[in-house]
């Protein structure tokens, strides 16, 4: 079996790299040095969209030994304008095939999707509807370039007004259940399921068939704070408890999570969201997801 690889999505770094106020190259020259295989890009990370500039990131990542498997793509599909929503189609169509030519050893590439923002006036039905529409219209052009959709448990993209159409559990199994493709599938974010109020591990068991991709992040409770107020968390917004942190030191039981990925048998990509409080915490989230896999996917000799 295929261990499954870390890559990482520089969550620290995601306003400096969108507003160009840091090179995309100088992360790709910092990721070389993280013992990660891969780095997990974002739209606005390349200096331009066009094919040339980013096959130019490609050469530059992969003469650095570093993959390009997994597209932070932010598609929102709830908007109420039909041309809108065609447009967003048209625009995760044109990342999937740039995507198609995304260094990857095991051939593995995906890109994410999200339902949409949760616009006031928006209903539960309609906006699956839309999402599903749109997933299924876009999923001709991922098989034929070989790119898999994966859908995230999400809150919140940095650049959106509102929070996630589908955060609620209810309305992301909704449209997770009505997609039937072998190339759709789940990211898988354990943070992002006790943001909206679930448990993560059972979270992931409901969808263990399913996950394709995991972004590893962690959440801390803030000083001040403590599970009893948590607990209280109904899921509206992001809870003021809790921040971003270093990974296997906060409230993850990765040790959970980890057992269930190696008894399905999991063997894709797992991104590391972490670095928010700088390189150091980045180093150590790297380290410590390193030292997991070691323990749950050894390598066979």
């Amino acid at each position: 079996m295929n261990r499954p690889r870390l890559a990482c999505f520089p969550k620290g770094y995601f306003d400096a790299l969108c507003r160009k106020e840091r090179s995309l190259y100088s992360w790709l020259d910092e990721a070389a040095t993280l013992p990660i295989a891969g780095v997990e890009m974002y739209p606005d990370f390349y200096p331009s969209p066009s094919a040339q500039s980013v096959s130019v990131v490609y050469r530059y990542a992969a003469d650095r030994g570093l993959a390009v498997p997994m597209l932070c793509t932010s598609p929102d599909f709830t908007h109420p304008d039909p041309e809108f929503r065609r447009r967003q189609v048209i625009w995760m169509q044109e990342w999937i095939r740039r995507m198609a030519d995304a260094p990857s050893p095991d051939g593995f590439r995906s890109c994410r999707v999200l339902s949409g923002q949760r616009r006031p006036g928006v209903g539960t039905e309609q906006g699956i509807q839309w999402t599903c529409e749109a997933i299924e219209a876009i999923l001709p052009t991922a098989e034929r370039h070989r790119v898999y959709l994966v859908m995230e448990n999400h809150y919140k993209d940095g650049q959106w007004e509102y929070p996630e159409f589908a955060q609620s559990l209810d309305r992301f199994a909704a449209i997770v259940e009505r997609i039937d493709s072998p190339w759709f599938g789940v990211n898988f974010d354990p943070s992002n399921a006790l943001v909206a109020g679930n448990d993560p591990v059972a979270v992931l068991r409901r969808f263990q068939d399913r996950v394709l991709t995991l972004h590893a992040s962690d959440r801390h409770l803030k000083p001040g704070y403590d599970l009893a107020q948590l607990a209280a968390f109904e899921g509206q917004g992001y809870p003021e408890a809790l921040e971003h942190g270093v990974i296997g030191e906060g409230l993850i039981d990765y040790q959970a999570i980890f057992a269930i990925l190696q008894s399905r048998g999991f063997h894709h990509w797992i991104s590391i969201e972490d670095g928010v409080g700088g390189p150091i915490d980045l180093q150590k989230s790297a380290a410590f997801l390193q030292r997991m896999l070691n323990r749950f996917f050894p390598a066979v000799p």
